[in-house]
């Protein structure tokens, strides 16, 4: 059998695994007795995952759960919206639930975060599972208790802190995973090392390509350090407080979040490639104010854009409509803000952050003019 690592999620009373390796999704039922046995399960799935892998699932519960459900939901950052979260809930209330009844996400980080939305509010919270099927869900999404949706005003402003039973990772999961979404996975796997640990994005200079060419043994040894490092950071400060080191996480998101908002979350902009984008411009803001040297920075541009991950205004714009005082709008509508000032997470160094919440408004506003000149 195919070795199999647990990185623990310390969180007291609410402590739970992530286990990752190949062939969880056919071991899932296995996997989940302690939690799902004898219970009904909801499996919340991607409709394109579920069209490739619902089969695997439904086999590996059905020994061991009491019933299962499906309800698909359309891929993409669409159905984070008010009107999936309402129709998904109404549909599973319909359905009979119980607070016995356990969710599991099957898909992206999308249907991560809508499925633990509705397992923090239906019958005021229900026990969940993450089974992530994308690399960015893998590293980041799935863990942390973090779930929402979107609204007009801005991405992830709905939400609840809600901890899930367990994260299920299957690494052979990316074998049918598109390229490009692999790569918007990606950036999120680089944020881990040039925020706090240099020696990973060493590692991931030499060691990033065959990754997404479809190495096993680097996808396994990328998805557990930054499930680590992530575990780390949440068990510290589970709720992101203010000043806290949850928030280091976010390097890039503030730009990014802002561009996802511009392109209308239409599925042009994946969220993974405007975290790339994003960490792009936060590193340049960084060397604008004086934090960080301008070849650190130069250096992460120069490995996201060595895979093809997007790190200018231009790439992600390139008809140049997005004005820099609407995209600053949209950046003070963040749910980071804090007294009118928007909070940027910057670069000491590779391998080192800090959260800024100092910032003067015409930096980054002359930062996105220009890039968007250029």
């Amino acid at each position: 059998m195919t070795a199999i690592d647990t990185v623990d999620v310390e969180l007291g009373e609410r402590r739970y695994a992530i286990r990752v390796g190949s062939g969880l999704l056919a071991r899932a039922g296995e996997e989940l007795v302690a939690i799902a046995g004898g219970r009904r399960v909801i499996v919340v799935a991607d409709a394109a995952v579920a069209a490739l892998h619902l089969m695997t699932l439904r086999a590996a519960l059905a020994p061991v759960v009491g019933r299962i459900d499906v309800f698909e939901v359309a891929a993409g950052e669409a159905s984070k919206s008010f009107a999936t979260f309402e129709r998904l809930a109404e549909d599973i209330l319909a359905a009979g639930i119980d607070r016995g009844t356990v969710i599991l996400a099957f898909g992206g980080g999308v249907i991560g975060d809508l499925a633990g939305f509705v397992a923090a509010t239906a019958l005021r919270g229900l026990d969940y599972v993450q089974l992530p099927t994308t690399l960015l869900a893998q590293v980041d999404s799935s863990v942390g208790g973090k779930t929402g949706i979107n609204t007009r005003h801005g991405k992830n402003l709905i939400g609840a802190f809600h901890q899930p039973k367990a994260v299920l990772i299957d690494t052979d999961l990316l074998d049918t995973l598109p390229r490009r979404e692999l790569l918007a996975g990606y950036a999120e796997v680089v944020k881990y090392g040039a925020i706090g640990d240099y020696a990973f994005f060493e590692w991931l200079e030499t060691n990033g390509r065959t990754l997404i060419d479809g190495d096993a043994d680097a996808r396994r040894q990328a998805i557990v350090t930054a499930c680590r490092a992530k575990a780390a950071v949440v068990a510290e400060d589970e709720r992101e407080s203010a000043g806290g080191r949850r928030a280091l996480l976010n390097f890039g998101h503030t730009f990014a979040h802002a561009l996802e908002a511009m392109a209308g979350y239409n599925g042009s902009l994946l969220h993974g490639e405007a975290v790339a984008a994003g960490m792009a411009l936060a590193g340049r803001l960084s060397t604008r104010v004086g934090l960080c040297d301008g070849q650190d920075v130069e250096r992460l541009i120069a490995h996201l854009d060595s895979l093809g991950l997007p790190t200018s205004l231009k790439t992600v714009d390139p008809d140049g409509h997005w004005a820099a005082d609407a995209m600053m709008a949209h950046m003070l509508k963040d749910k980071k803000a804090r007294d009118g000032r928007v909070v940027f997470v910057l670069l000491d160094r590779l391998g080192a952050a800090r959260v800024v919440n100092d910032i003067d408004p015409a930096h980054p506003r002359a930062l996105l003019a220009r890039a968007q000149a250029a």
